[in-house]
């Protein structure tokens, strides 16, 4: 048995992870980072690189008109019976510091976004400032271990190559046919990025959540600080009660691990653990499929761990995982990647619709709301999905999940069974399975407002959050257009998530709990293994990467002794 030993131990390489280390080992700290899978970045690596900070110095220079009471009372809303108010104060007070203190310190920069809130329409909600956005990278900086960084997310790439979160990137890309501008700027990206395949059998210019893993790698690199990955965890040492390191896996021999200040669980939360999945997804319970986007290594791990000595983890949450409506893409020999909707819904032209045929959502509100829609809309049925669908002129425009716009072709798609296609509404029903009365009722209805731009059953387009994903050169509605002549075609969209909101239970600074609710002495939890502040509800986008590093920061901090007097009720009182 090989043996180590280091101050603390940090089990996982995402944003969560990373964060952690890098801020003890800042302060002074001998940190030793594990990770399960061959490479790192963990979920943050397939995200969009957003952090939901508010009262950020980016959001101050945009003259967001921010405030910690705005903020407060905007959280307040959004949780309601779950508001968590030590962990609320914490993370409003400590978000900005954490901003400022990586791009001061380490290599992560961040630039802002024009995200409004996901409901800005609530109380203390804003319309720009608060998300921000991970700088691109050029990961040649990591030298050899570029190898090393988990790709991108290969559905939401064109030939490997990575779009902006930014929507001012992905509007070249969309106006590409009908702007010169668009026309030289999607031109050039095209010929880096092949030059970059041709040199490096990968793009090197990165953007959104593989920008942020890469720079948090180079940061905690720089430090000193060893990432062993294909090293998994499994079993955490204990001796007096205390957690005193884990044993773990390298190179198949066993790895004793000695911690002595502690270990920090942070395995990426339970998206992938089938078992706990049929306990806390209502969709899961009542047979439904549900396929997640996040690495497949994030399979409760840590959960596991912690609950061996005594952690809670409960599944309280009306919604326990920020929901991603996703397709299933054929990758042949029986292999499937999931697509995420995160654009095609806001777009004028395209509608949701039930087995029925019906609607049953604002189709441009948040992943997370729609998914939630959804899964209450399919109440009481086995299945839980919904049918994208849209005529050949909004496909052509805007492309339909996985199916690009014009001039790509489709026809792979459609013999693969991922797109369909029908001459007529009609037609289309029988070849999806949908019923072909509701549908045919449901375009005529949605058409008469439509054809004004208005949404007369959901109200589409009248929220600024609607808009910022749409088309701003379609007038009256950005978000709203009808359904025009055939052919037409649909998508079908299952349930997946971006990552868990219920988890481990802790304190502010991340001290694991147990039953008793007293902490497990020297067991920390950071990113999606600690229960989320959010309730199970999603505010606005970076919500989790937010937190995620603001509570990683924290921690790290702790473990360093610094602030020792930050606490449950501490928080609140300093704060106030």
């Amino acid at each position: 048995m090989n043996e180590r030993c280091c101050d603390v131990l940090v089990i996982g390489a995402g944003a969560g992870g990373l964060a952690t280390a890098i801020t003890a080992k800042k302060h002074g700290l001998d940190v030793l980072v594990i990770e399960k899978d061959d490479c790192f970045g963990g979920t943050t690596a397939f995200s969009g690189g957003v952090l939901w900070v508010p009262g950020n110095i980016h959001g101050k220079a945009q003259g967001a008109g921010d405030s910690r009471e705005k903020a407060l009372t905007y959280l307040r809303n959004e949780t309601g019976a779950c508001f968590d108010e030590a962990g609320v104060e914490a993370f409003l007070r400590y978000g900005p510091e954490m901003v400022e203190y990586f791009e001061r310190e380490t290599a992560v920069k961040f630039v802002p976004t024009l995200y409004p809130d996901y409901h800005p329409e609530v109380g203390g909600g804003l319309d720009i400032g608060r998300s921000i956005l991970a700088a691109p990278y050029d990961i040649r900086g990591l030298g050899a271990d570029m190898a090393r960084l988990r790709p991108p997310l290969k559905t939401i790439t064109f030939i490997g190559m990575m779009f902006n979160s930014s929507n001012a990137d992905l509007k070249h890309f969309f106006n590409v046919t009908r702007s010169l501008t668009s026309f030289a700027y999607v031109t050039r990206r095209l010929l880096t990025h092949l030059k970059e395949l041709a040199l490096y059998r990968r793009g090197t210019q990165v953007t959104s959540g593989n920008a942020l893993a890469a720079r948090l790698v180079r940061s905690a690199l720089d430090l000193g600080i060893p990432i062993l990955t294909g090293t998994p965890a499994r079993q955490l040492l204990s001796e007096g009660g205390r957690v005193t390191g884990a044993l773990a896996s390298e190179g198949g021999r066993e790895l004793r691990i000695n911690a002595r200040r502690g270990v920090v669980l942070a395995c990426g939360g339970f998206s992938h653990d089938l078992q706990r999945l049929k306990q806390a997804y209502p969709h899961v319970r009542r047979g439904g499929e549900h396929f997640s986007p996040v690495p497949a290594g994030n399979s409760g791990d840590g959960a596991r761990m912690a609950e061996s000595l005594g952690a809670r983890v409960e599944i309280r949450l009306q919604a326990p995982a920020a929901w991603m409506p996703v397709s299933k893409v054929p990758m042949g020999g029986g292999r499937y990647t999931a697509f995420p909707h995160l654009l095609d819904r806001y777009k004028p032209g395209v509608i949701g619709v039930l087995r029925s045929g019906r609607r049953f959502t604002n189709e441009s509100d948040s992943y997370h709301d729609v998914g939630a829609a959804l899964i209450d809309a399919c109440t009481g049925e086995t299945e839980t999905a919904m049918w994208l669908v849209c005529d050949r002129r909004t496909l052509g425009k805007y492309g339909l999940g996985y199916a690009k716009p014009a001039p790509m072709p489709q026809g792979s798609l459609l013999r693969n069974g991922y797109l369909f296609k029908g001459r007529t509404l009609a037609e289309l029903a029988a070849r999806t399975g949908i019923d072909a009365q509701g549908l045919e009722q449901t375009v005529r209805q949605y058409n008469l407002g439509a054809v004004k731009g208005e949404d007369r059953q959901f109200g589409r387009g009248t929220t600024t959050f609607n808009r910022y994903l749409a088309d701003p050169a379609h007038q009256p509605n950005p978000c709203v257009a009808p359904i025009g002549e055939g052919p037409y075609y649909a998508v079908k969209v299952i349930m997946g998530d971006l990552g868990t909101f219920d988890g481990i239970r802790t304190s502010v600074v991340g001290e694991v709990l147990g039953a008793d609710q007293r902490a497990i002495a020297g067991l920390y939890a950071v990113g999606n293994d600690r229960a989320s502040i959010m309730g199970g509800n999603y505010p606005g986008a970076g919500i989790t990467l937010g937190p995620i590093m603001t509570f990683g920061y924290i921690t790290g901090r702790h473990l360093a002794g610094v602030d020792q007097g930050l606490d449950d009720a501490g928080a609140a009182q300093e704060v106030a």
